[in-house]
């Protein structure tokens, strides 16, 4: 099949079975596009729908979005994870209408300039919104080309990831654009899956290596397994009534900016500040919150707020009480969210 032929197939499939109808394909435009993109970066489609209808709706234009607050924007970010990507966004608003009066420019390189916009993104936006010729590399096309072509190795490793970029930049037509870049995707993301992959629905199975080779299952090239550090830490739950002390982590790390319960690995090294009678705290089972790179095994500690004197930490330190009842519009880490709702529940 040729490079023509290949555009052409992709293109005809979409027109009979592409995605059409989700909520940032109804009114293009390079915002709506870019904020999708970045939600669904490492996110699947269906978790990243309502967070999207959520926050197109208190953030409608890249200006609403560059005024608010970065609490503000962590809050209607809090349960997507890799928050980051909403640091980044905030910063990226702040760009656009700082640097280039609100609109979004048109060439990928330009877009690249954006905090948290990589080629493949930049490329996509562009694409989509504007119709550039300019291909895409996000994990759904790295996984069609890399079996269509038979490419072996892991697509994060550089060799394999410039093989896939060399095919994706030959293969891109130069007309609907658009219409390709989303038909790519929607081919990875509905067809050509990680597991179980439709190939007898797939608009390119004739052509494709993997499946002449009966290699499907094989490609892409898992990522060498490593095994993932498990870490302990135990997050002070200082209670006042229905109210939590929550305190605000630094801007970047994990968690960057976002509001936490005070954390410490081993309660014998407790800052000063956080020292309390052991003997009269409630220590809860521990649960398990999993990164990209580590687990973190978490034990919540329960202290009354009159076993502590916060005089000092109030006015030191960026905290605030978060009470259940009238919750405050704040970024919170998904753990720490689950568990005041637990708390607050419990109450």
């Amino acid at each position: 099949m040729s490079e023509k032929q290949f555009a052409a197939t992709v293109l005809s499939w979409f027109d009979q079975h592409g995605r059409k109808h989700l909520p940032w394909q109804q009114e293009k435009s390079a915002y709506n596009t870019w904020i999708s993109e970045i939600m669904l970066q490492q996110t699947q489609v269906a978790a990243v729908i309502p967070y999207y209808q959520r926050f197109m709706a208190r953030f409608p234009t890249v200006n609403s979005l560059a005024e608010a607050p970065i609490d503000e924007v962590l809050h209607h970010w809090t349960g997507l994870g890799y928050y980051a990507r909403a640091r980044n966004l905030h910063k990226a608003a702040q760009m656009v209408v700082r640097e280039f009066n609100g609109q979004f420019p048109q060439d990928p390189q330009l877009l690249e300039q954006l905090p948290g916009v990589g080629r493949s993104t930049a490329a996509a936006i562009s694409s989509i919104a504007f119709g550039t010729q300019a291909a895409i590399l996000d994990g759904n096309v790295k996984r069609v080309l890399a079996r269509y072509l038979a490419i072996e190795g892991w697509t994060g490793s550089t060799s394999v990831q410039n093989q896939l970029w060399l095919a994706a930049e030959s293969l891109t037509p130069t007309s609907r654009n658009g219409d390709y870049t989303q038909a790519m995707m929607d081919l990875g993301a509905t067809l050509c899956t990680r597991s179980k992959p439709k190939c007898s629905q797939c608009p390119l199975v004739e052509s494709c290596k993997a499946y002449a080779e009966d290699r499907v299952t094989e490609l892409p090239t898992p990522r060498p397994k490593k095994t993932q550090p498990v870490k302990q830490t135990h997050m002070l739950v200082i209670r006042d009534g229905d109210s939590f002390l929550l305190q605000q982590r630094p801007p970047t790390g994990i968690w960057g900016g976002l509001w936490s319960f005070p954390e410490t690995p081993d309660l014998r090294d407790l800052e000063p500040e956080w020292q309390f009678d052991s003997s009269k705290a409630q220590v809860l089972a521990p649960f398990r919150h999993t990164f990209s790179h580590y687990h973190l095994d978490i034990t919540p500690v329960i202290v009354e707020k009159n076993q502590l004197d916060l005089s000092h930490v109030m006015e030191a330190r960026a905290t605030l009480w978060y009470n259940t009842e009238q919750p405050q519009e704040i970024g919170l880490a998904a753990p720490v969210k689950a568990l005041l709702n637990t708390l607050g529940s419990a109450l």
